[in-house]
């Protein structure tokens, strides 16, 4: 963790929305905190198209003057809800012209990626505290991990081929989640929630960890440098990682293939946590049998990845997060961060300016 301390304490804070919010949230926020000035322009924001559209409608333009009051008011923000526009590289703009600047709350999980793309320096790093949304997604992609395991265990693949042929074969025994082994390789608010709805069902889950500390209904913990040795003899692998240098490629060749054949593969993290070469050969020589993927190395995914075609991969453009809750949640933390920051206490989600995560 980088070594700023909690920003100085306004008595006050000037909040500015730079992504799209709407007017019912801004009031449950200053109800919730009322020494909070929630500064917008909604006529500076783009439409949101649904919910958890941080980025809004991608057709809104702003015209010259717009754009000069938009930075204007961001400019003169002590808390910027959101990044301008979703935007590294507004971001960085802001940062430079606004020296007032103490805190940065991002809309996604996965800041940390953000603020690394701003390529900030390392006194802008110090000056300003940067939280994330991690968290608030975690009941939406726990729910897409069971499905995704489930359809695994339940043939799924196999099933839509043979509907697709209307053919109707000798019957086939289909897998128990209660009775397999699932390596969970996140063990953060993503992999906590999977963990216990795994564990109502049955499952043994296993977890990695770096620290070893007891983690509530996890049967076993891994140090993630013994992540092939983790994988042997496992029916499912949910990865919810961040994708950090740290991270990158973790669940390589190796490690899919130390898993049982035909196991069932969930990603919904960050899609540059898994070896996305090793993943097609494996996907298609049969020992991943069956692959839930939200994220990929690369997003969009290429029209020409092998992904696409294989019928044993399910491939969603990486929404199993997007939930109405959503907005409301990440203005939930938002309202509890403001209280903290103006009362001295630690903030929740800080990025990590080294990891980035």
């Amino acid at each position: 963790m980088s070594s700023h301390s909690t920003p100085q304490r306004p008595e006050r804070l000037r909040v500015v929305a730079s992504t799209p919010i709407s007017e019912e949230l801004i009031d449950r926020i200053v109800a919730r905190e009322p020494r909070i000035d929630f500064i917008r322009d909604q006529s500076l924001l783009p439409p949101q198209r649904f919910a958890g559209d941080h980025a809004g409608d991608p057709d809104f333009r702003r015209s010259a003057e717009q754009q000069r009051a938009f930075e204007e008011l961001v400019d003169s923000a002590q808390a910027l809800y959101g990044l301008p526009d979703e935007q590294p590289t507004a971001l960085r703009r802001t940062v430079r012209n606004n020296p007032n600047l103490l805190w940065v709350h991002t809309m996604a999980a996965g800041g940390g990626g953000q603020i690394k793309a701003a390529e900030l320096t390392e006194d802008e790093l110090q000056r300003i505290t940067f939280t994330t949304s991690a968290g608030v997604h975690a009941e939406p992609l726990a729910e897409y991990a069971l499905f995704g395991l489930l359809a695994g265990a339940k043939t799924l693949p196999r099933l839509q081929r043979q509907q697709r042929e209307h053919r109707w074969t000798d019957r086939w025994e289909m897998g128990l989640l209660s009775q397999q082994r699932v390596l969970l390789v996140g063990l953060g608010g993503i992999g906590r929630v999977v963990a216990r709805k795994l564990a109502v069902l049955g499952a043994t889950v296993v977890g990695t960890s770096r620290s070893g500390e007891p983690v509530e209904n996890v049967d076993e913990l891994v140090h993630p440098d013994h992540l092939a040795d983790a994988a042997r003899d496992v029916d499912g692998i949910v990865v919810s990682l961040p994708g950090t240098a740290a991270t990158e490629n973790m669940v390589n060749a190796k490690v899919l293939r130390a898993a049982k054949p035909g196991f069932t593969l969930v990603s919904l993290g960050r899609g540059t946590v898994i070896d996305e070469s090793a993943l097609i050969d494996a996907v298609q020589d049969g020992h991943v049998g069956f692959a839930a993927l939200d994220v990929f190395a690369s997003e969009p995914l290429a029209p020409d990845s092998p992904l696409w075609s294989a019928d044993n991969v399910l491939i969603s453009p990486h929404t199993a997060a997007l939930n109405s809750a959503e907005d409301r949640l990440i203005a939930d933390l938002f309202a509890e961060n403001a209280t903290r920051l103006l009362d001295g206490h630690p903030m929740r989600n800080r990025v990590d300016t080294v990891e980035f995560y």
